[in-house]
């Protein structure tokens, strides 16, 4: 469609007649990527999609064109990835999705991490990396090879998706993310054969992510992230839904107020957001000095279940207690 006439519809209309039908919303952010659309009718275009609520249609028209335009790591990994996006960047309290990635790849399972190398406001997920000896990758064949050996790596956006990137970067110039960054954490460059985790911010963005998943077939885990981030509060139980070709099961039911006593199990969180402070945090869990919050040991099972290293998710579950020195997941 033209995007004058997308900008007029999408500011003009109330409800879901704003909303764009799948092969619409697929026309147009092909255009989008594809560096079609000029600077002033970008700009209007983003602003007029910032004042609503993406739309299942909306999304998966995006979701399509990205996939189309993304690069591809190769499926001929000897155990199936898991693929967790980082487009949030902390800022009220320490990113811990570094730590789920360090711990799944320390049970043997591929992970990759993509994202932008910079916060944009927050601590970038690459800072809390580097400062754990995970650098970003400079090729996608560098990529492969820590997947294959180290078992993880770090892809930035202009490396897996550059056209995604470049509107992602939009948000040092307009102050907000925009809809590329809820696009983006449903890029899967394994072409289904990957485990995508995939955070949502709040109910009404888990309710469209859900049908999104259902209505792509997605293999995902699907659960309330913290800041935006591929990790749950750690003072919360939030409900993990697997996808499944269509289909869905909730793994953990959720509770809505926060986690019940005990649910950090004594363990001190860490008291900055900064990447060193954050880091030191992590190498602790990582030895073995520091107790996991029960959200996260239930995150990691449902991974390895979800992913398939476990039979079962009750074995899941026990394999998850006795590597990280944790009370079982519940």
């Amino acid at each position: 469609m033209l995007v004058p006439q997308a900008i007029k519809r999408l500011s003009g209309q109330t409800g879901h007649e704003r909303d764009l039908s799948e092969p619409e919303a697929l026309e147009l952010f092909s255009a989008l990527l594809d560096g079609g659309v000029a600077e002033l009718e970008l700009g209007a275009l983003l602003g007029a999609m910032a004042m609503k609520a993406l739309a299942p249609s909306e999304l998966i028209g995006f979701r399509r064109a990205s996939q189309a335009r993304a690069n591809r790591l190769s499926d001929s990994l000897d155990a199936r990835p898991i693929v967790i996006p980082s487009y949030g960047g902390a800022r009220a309290q320490a990113n811990l999705m570094p730590l789920v990635a360090l711990v799944l790849a320390r049970f043997g399972v591929p992970v990759l991490v993509h994202g932008p190398l910079e916060g944009q406001g927050g601590i970038a997920s690459a800072s809390v990396f580097r400062e754990l000896g995970v650098l970003p990758c400079a090729a996608l064949s560098e990529a492969q090879n820590a997947l294959a050996t180290s078992r993880i790596a770090f892809v930035p956006t202009a490396l897996l998706c550059p056209a995604l990137a470049q509107l992602i970067s939009l948000r040092a110039r307009l102050g907000v993310p925009t809809l590329a960054h809820e696009v983006a954490p449903l890029i899967d460059p394994f072409d289904g054969e990957a485990l995508l985790l995939v955070p949502a911010g709040d109910d009404t963005r888990r309710d469209t992510l859900a049908s999104v998943l259902a209505g792509l077939g997605l293999h995902a885990l699907l659960f309330h992230g913290r800041e935006g981030e591929a990790y749950p509060d750690p003072l919360q139980r939030p409900a993990m839904i697997l996808f499944d070709a269509g289909m869905q099961t909730t793994l953990f039911d959720g509770h809505a107020a926060p986690a019940a006593a005990g649910a950090t199990r004594g363990c001190a969180l860490p008291g900055h957001s900064d990447a060193k402070s954050t880091a030191a945090w992590i190498d602790k869990a990582l030895a073995g000095r520091q107790l996991m919050p029960l959200p996260i040991p239930n995150l990691l099972a449902c991974c390895l279940f979800g992913a398939g290293y476990a039979e079962d998710f009750n074995q899941a579950k026990a394999i998850v207690a006795v590597r990280t020195h944790s009370l079982s997941p519940a």
